[in-house]
């Protein structure tokens, strides 16, 4: 009986000394890949961090230089050509901005050159500086995917962990331009696929997104600061104000999308010869500048923005005009982003929809921002957190409550082509399409 005890009891011992081996193994593997990332994300953080950081010094010198010297509109043709013959000459007949990052980690076909970083470095700085209305986080972007799958390929990464430190790199150039490094961390695992995200990513995404913030602050690269005033109480009729904010926004998103796609369907139908676009594009930028008879809607429109929420005062069409002229200047071939305009024209949206209505221009105009933000990238989550960075959290409730309505009502139409959208926004379905697909059945929509 006594053998019996002992040897059950050896058993038991050998069986908890497999558990402890088991679970050390498991903690030392934990610790051995978060350390290795971490260490790959710091690198990243660093060197997307300070390349975004000098473009950002860059494109603040090149907007100086404009509002000194006015004339510099008038070059903005030759600008385009410019960007157009340095793009042909690295290979890049059709370049499709975002959307190659976007295929790129769905896709290992799918090549990121390394020349994308510095050759949408110099563009971006050139449409900038000649006048172009265009943002600078889609190019932030770009560069940041571009150096990020560089670093993995000299790091000789395999495929999949090569596409977390492309979107590590992302989220380093956008925290570094933009000065929101949760929302940052965040944005590149939720725009590339609706409905799932990489968690994978999650720890480098953070890291690198830090790290790079950091750096940023460190040169003096600070975030946009925005105080939002006239916050209203919690009611029933401040709740059913904003909801129809929310749906209005999610309609300027889609209305800013059509711009865009109604430009690149103009261009491409009368002038298929990039030169020539480019030049068309470019004179009507000018044509639109002296009519309107202001600087207000050239660059990225950060000024607007700040006249929406401090002094909640914008003209009644100049959310029509940011998208205008955004779309004729990017579907012509300049470059830069759409993503500072998207908060543009949502800020100025919001700031009209406000005054009409009685109820805080500015906190309309900061609501309206994230709103369609979320429309055109159908990212909630980023959006919310953009908001909470940028306006803190006394108006929290309104910030959840617009963007959730704005998601939903937006559909699936975005900025981005090669965005999937993998489950349905309106019930637990899977539905894997693109947000470009123009077949769209409508199936999705029945229960």
């Amino acid at each position: 009986m006594e053998e019996k005890i002992k040897e059950k009891i050896k058993q038991i011992q050998h069986q908890i000394k497999d558990v402890e081996i088991h679970y050390l193994k498991l903690m030392g593997f934990n610790l051995k890949t978060g350390l290795l990332w971490m260490i790959r994300a710091f690198i990243v953080g660093l060197v997307v961090g300070g390349f975004s950081s000098v473009f950002t010094l860059g494109l603040g010198w090149v907007t100086e230089v404009r509002k000194e010297y006015p004339f510099l509109l008038f070059l903005l043709p030759a600008g385009g050509l410019l960007i157009v013959w340095l793009y042909r000459l690295c290979g890049m007949k059709k370049d499709t901005g975002t959307n190659l990052l976007i295929t790129a980690v769905h896709n290992s076909q799918q090549n990121v050159p390394v020349y994308l970083a510095p050759l949408i470095f110099g563009a971006t700085l050139i449409t900038h500086l000649f006048g172009g209305s265009a943002g600078r986080e889609g190019a932030a972007l770009q560069m940041g995917g571009s150096l990020g799958n560089t670093l993995g390929r000299l790091l000789h990464l395999h495929e999949g962990d090569r596409k977390i430190l492309m979107m590590s790199g992302m989220s380093a150039a956008f925290s570094a331009v933009f000065g929101t490094p949760m929302a940052a961390a965040i944005f590149p695992m939720e725009m590339i696929s609706v409905g799932i995200m990489q968690y994978s990513a999650l720890l480098p995404c953070v890291f690198a997104s830090l790290v790079a913030s950091q750096f940023a602050l460190n040169l003096g690269i600070y975030p946009e600061a925005y105080h939002v005033t006239g916050i209203p109480a919690v009611t029933f009729e401040s709740f059913g104000k904003l909801v129809l904010l929310g749906i209005l926004c999610a309609v300027v998103s889609v209305l800013f999308c059509n711009f865009l796609r109604g430009a690149n369907y103009f261009y491409g139908k009368y002038f298929k010869n990039p030169y020539i676009r480019v030049i068309v594009g470019g004179v009507l930028v000018i044509v639109l500048t002296m009519l309107v008879g202001n600087f207000d809607y050239n660059g990225a429109g950060t000024e607007l923005i700040e006249r929406a929420i401090e002094h909640g005062e914008t003209p009644a069409y100049a959310f029509l005009l940011k998208m205008l002229f955004t779309s004729l200047t990017l579907a012509a071939g300049f470059k830069g982003g759409e993503i500072v305009p998207s908060f543009c024209t949502g800020a100025a949206f919001g700031c009209l929809y406000g005054n009409l209505m009685g109820i805080s221009p500015s906190l309309c105009a900061a609501l309206g921002m994230t709103a369609v933000f979320c429309g055109v990238t159908n990212c909630p989550i980023t959006s919310m957190l953009i908001g909470f960075e940028l306006f803190g959290f006394e108006g929290a409730v309104f910030i959840l409550l617009v963007i959730s309505v704005s998601y939903l009502f937006s559909g699936y139409r975005g900025l981005y082509r090669e965005q999937i959208i993998v489950y349905s926004k309106y019930h637990p379905k899977y539905i894997n399409r693109l947000s470009g697909d123009e077949s769209f059945d409508g199936k999705d929509y029945e229960e």
